[in-house]
């Protein structure tokens, strides 16, 4: 079966699932996007990495890098392999230098592994043509009856964060991470992210 490489396109609330999140992949070489539920540890996960934010203490898939790597195995690729019942199913390739192994894993956590280690995400045809999104021009276009990713939602206390200066906010963002407050991080990273393309 031919495999598909997909990027993280974005990470937005879930509108319809309270602590739960959008992540949205997308097909390289083309428009599809794939969205996937994940819970706001995962998405914190992922979101912390990409930012590369430093967290005062290793969070677990920190943790799990820096294991693997102590015993010289990489993550080669992530593959989700399967859909069954609206849950995604992935697995990591790994390698030690002499043998490749497969390991099963939670999407999610698949993911936030992959960002660590910078290693290919991929999927089958058959996965993005039973639930992914087409997009025609900003508009998304359902192949099948799956929840869109929507707009991330502005927490309602992001609007405190507008009135401080950036120092203040970075300042902020430094004690947000030494408190593993990570979700709090994240909306600061967020309004730091609005100002500098504003």
């Amino acid at each position: 079966m031919k495999k598909i490489k997909l990027d993280i396109v974005g990470l937005s609330y879930s509108q319809t699932q309270s602590g739960a999140y959008a992540l949205v992949l997308g097909e390289v070489s083309g428009r599809r996007r794939l969205p996937i539920i994940i819970g706001g540890f995962e998405a914190q996960a992922i979101a912390i990495e990409i930012e590369k934010m430093t967290p005062s203490r290793p969070l677990t898939h920190d943790l799990f890098k820096s294991f693997a790597q102590a015993y010289n195995v990489t993550i080669q690729e992530v593959i989700i392999y399967n859909l069954v019942d609206g849950i995604f199913y992935a697995k990591l390739m790994c390698n030690d230098g002499k043998k490749t192994v497969e390991i099963d894993a939670r999407t999610s956590d698949a993911i936030a592994l992959a960002v660590r280690f910078e290693c290919p995400i991929s999927t089958y045809e058959f996965i993005l043509a039973t639930a992914g999104i087409v997009i025609e021009g900003n508009d998304f276009v359902f192949l099948e009856n799956i929840e869109a990713p929507t707009e991330e939602k502005v927490a309602t206390s992001s609007t405190n964060y507008t009135s401080l200066t950036d120092e203040e906010l970075k300042n902020k963002l430094q004690d947000a991470l030494v408190e593993e407050a990570y979700e709090k991080a994240a909306r600061i990273r967020d309004e730091i992210t609005r100002r500098k393309s504003s």
